[in-house]
C-alpha cells in the first residue's frame, strides 16, 4: 500500500469514491459536500497543484486526499479556541475519502500516517484539518490518530457549502 500523487487516469476512481462519500454524508444527515463540491474540476486542480494523492493497494485506488503545504486563509482566524502552533509551517488536509467497499480497514488512518511521513520529509511538524460538526466519523478518526480539537473556523463566503462553520483539529508531530 502506498500514497502517490493523483494522476489523470485516477480521476474516475477518485470521483466514484467522492460520490460514495457524498451519499454517505447525505444519508447521515451531514450537509457537507452536497452542492456539487468536490467535483472533477476540483480533483483536476489538485493534480495541477500537486496536492492530490491516492492511496493505492494492489494497483487499486482505495482512498483519496488533498494535502497542501501552501497554508489556508480560512485557518487564519479560529473561534472558540486556538491552534496548538501559531506562525509555524503546516500541512492542510482536505477531502479525505475511502472507497465504500473498503471502509473499516484502517485505510484513512494509513493515509494520515503517510501524511505524517510527507510532513517530516519537508521538516513540517503540524497538520491541520477541519470537518463538519456533524461528521462524527471523521472526528473519531482524527481523535484516534492524535489530532486535538482547536476550535471553529469559517469557510470562505464563496464556498459552495451553505453551512460554512467547521470544527478545526491539529496534530503536532
Amino acid at each position: 500500500m502506498k500514497l502517490i500523487p493523483t494522476k489523470v487516469k485516477n480521476i474516475p476512481q477518485v470521483i466514484q469514491i467522492i460520490a460514495d462519500a457524498k451519499q454517505y454524508l447525505k444519508a447521515s444527515g451531514i450537509p457537507q459536500w452536497q452542492n456539487g463540491y468536490p467535483n472533477e474540476e476540483t480533483i483536476a486542480g489538485d493534480i495541477i497543484d500537486g496536492t492530490g494523492f491516492v492511496l493505492i493497494d494492489n494497483n487499486i485506488v482505495v482512498g483519496t486526499v488533498c494535502v497542501s503545504f501552501a497554508g489556508e486563509t480560512t485557518y487564519d482566524k479560529v473561534y472558540e479556541g486556538d491552534w496548538l502552533t501559531v506562525g509555524e509551517p503546516f500541512a492542510v488536509v482536505h477531502r479525505i475519502a475511502i472507497s465504500d467497499a473498503l471502509k473499516g480497514h484502517n485505510h484513512a488512518t494509513k493515509i494520515l500516517d503517510y501524511i505524517v511521513e510527507l510532513c517530516l520529509e519537508k521538516d513540517i511538524h503540524s497538520i491541520k484539518i477541519d470537518t463538519h460538526k456533524k461528521n462524527q466519523a471523521m472526528q473519531r478518526l482524527l481523535k484516534k490518530n492524535g489530532f486535538t480539537y482547536c476550535g471553529v473556523i469559517l469557510l470562505d463566503t464563496d464556498s459552495s457549502e451553505q453551512d460554512t462553520e467547521r470544527i478545526a483539529f491539529e496534530k503536532v508531530i
